[in-house]
């Protein structure tokens, strides 16, 4: 159902308050999704940089019995941040449940531990079904 007139302009003129609130700004900004995940990325890609400048540098000065092992640490930790983030940023969604907004992550709202619609258990299900209804093999 459309808005009225006056309800078109009370919700412009609300639109128009929150987006000149810089505080309103960045709270939304911080909880974005895309923002954290961009934040985590770089962070990786900062840690992962700093590892390989270790490993380099301390083969270089000829450092490498304790320096070597510690870049390493630091450039796998670093890309196991980034692909956390990277996974963590790929599902982040946003809902609207009894006019609140709230992120989930994850599977998608199945209950953990619930079959993937399409996936392994789904599929050895509905072969077993068809095996026992109409002899069906595949």
């Amino acid at each position: 159902m459309p808005l009225s007139d006056h309800e078109q302009r009370l919700f412009e003129e609300i639109e128009q308050s929150l987006s000149e609130d810089p505080q309103f700004a960045s709270a939304v900004r911080n909880h974005d999704p895309a923002h954290v995940t961009r934040r985590r990325l770089i962070l990786a890609g900062i840690v992962t940089v700093i590892g390989i400048g270790v490993v380099v540098g301390t083969v270089i000065a000829g450092a490498a019995n304790w320096g070597a092992p510690i870049g390493a640490v630091l450039m796998f930790g670093g890309l196991i941040i980034g692909l956390m983030a990277q996974r963590r940023g790929t599902t982040g969604k946003l809902t609207a449940v009894d006019g609140k907004a709230s992120r989930t992550t994850g599977g998608g709202g199945r209950a953990k531990g619930a079959p993937k619609p399409g996936g392994f258990t789904s599929r050895m299900e509905e072969r077993w079904r068809r095996r026992r209804d109409g002899g069906d093999l595949f």
